[in-house]
């Protein structure tokens, strides 16, 4: 495998589950495989269980890490072709991917989107440069449209924890006190659409996804309904599509509560706001797999870095 930059980079989805749980059973198995190997690892947002797990990943294949938070450690990044730099923007991402392959073996990169530009958003400006300018593998840890490590790592943890053959998954909007990015909730529903689960998405009037996504789904405004014998309720906060970016309306009634799932198992990207997006009793439950999602992440990230290394 050359690059991880979308859920559609996995051809077989349950192929890929056996052999991160084979790696979770023995995550050092492969230890010798990334010596001498340097993963690079590019933050253009904050992040803790990305930044955290890939690194552990990485140490678990034996490779060396370098760290960037890269628009407070760096130079100012121009991504546009042509572009006369006179501003703010002091190296082009020309000569950085260029530099930056030379000093790593694998560079991972998270970039958010603006929420203002669909266009150039969609366009995913940071991923695509450094697919086009850098000459080592490509992995996107978030980038403005896709959380393609995240998907791979709630496929894992469904695929552990279900009782049933078909289970029934629910991915449901929740409120946020601000406007979130769709990538998470894009992966997820790209990554359902892999699995033979009985998928549906709830979310209130104006938060659908980008219909080109979601286009082979079950779209409900009713999240009761939704939640009736539900195996799995995924919550997530994303902001207006159709009215990019914006938070139309705040329903605060869409909030998660242990009244609303019953008996399903909860699961969350993380970080959650506590009693805004879902309330304490359902985080604090025994049907809260947050901690054990976040725990699998780690070997989601090691399964895409093994399957990069074996082919340099």
């Amino acid at each position: 495998m050359k690059n991880y930059t979308h859920i559609n980079d996995i051809d077989n989805i349950y192929s890929w589950i056996t052999e991160a749980k084979e790696i979770k059973s023995n995550p050092l198995k492969n230890k010798k495989l990334g010596t001498d190997k340097t993963l690079g690892l590019l933050f253009f947002n904050a992040s803790l269980r990305t930044r955290l797990s890939t690194q552990k990943a990485a140490l678990n294949l034996g490779m060396n890490t370098i760290v960037m938070n890269v628009t407070e450690d760096s130079w100012g990044i121009e991504f546009e072709d042509g572009a006369v730099m006179n501003g703010t923007t002091a190296e082009h991402i020309k000569e950085a991917a260029a530099v930056i392959s030379q000093y790593c073996n694998v560079i991972a990169v998270r970039a958010f989107p603006s929420l203002t530009d669909k266009e150039k958003d969609e366009k995913e400006t940071v991923l695509n440069a450094f697919l086009k300018h850098a000459t080592v593998p490509i992995i996107n840890m978030e980038s403005a449209t896709g959380h393609p490590l995240q998907g791979l790592t709630d496929a894992i943890t469904i695929a552990e924890y279900s009782l049933k053959k078909r289970p029934k998954v629910v991915l449901s909007w929740a409120p946020h006190v601000k406007a979130l990015p769709h990538a998470v909730a894009n992966s997820f529903v790209q990554t359902m659409q892999k699995m033979d689960v009985d998928f549906i998405i709830a979310n209130p009037d104006g938060y659908n996804l980008n219909k080109q996504i979601t286009k082979n789904c079950m779209v409900t405004n009713n999240q009761q309904e939704a939640f009736k014998n539900a195996d799995f309720i995924y919550a997530k906060n994303w902001s207006s599509y159709d009215d990019y970016g914006s938070i139309t309306q705040k329903y605060d009634d869409w909030k998660i509560t242990k009244q609303k799932i019953g008996n399903a198992k909860f699961m969350h990207c993380l970080p959650v706001r506590r009693n805004v997006v879902v309330e304490d009793a359902v985080l604090d439950s025994k049907n809260s797999l947050v901690i054990k999602q976040a725990n699998n992440r780690t070997f989601a990230v090691q399964l895409v870095l093994k399957k990069i290394l074996e082919t340099l």
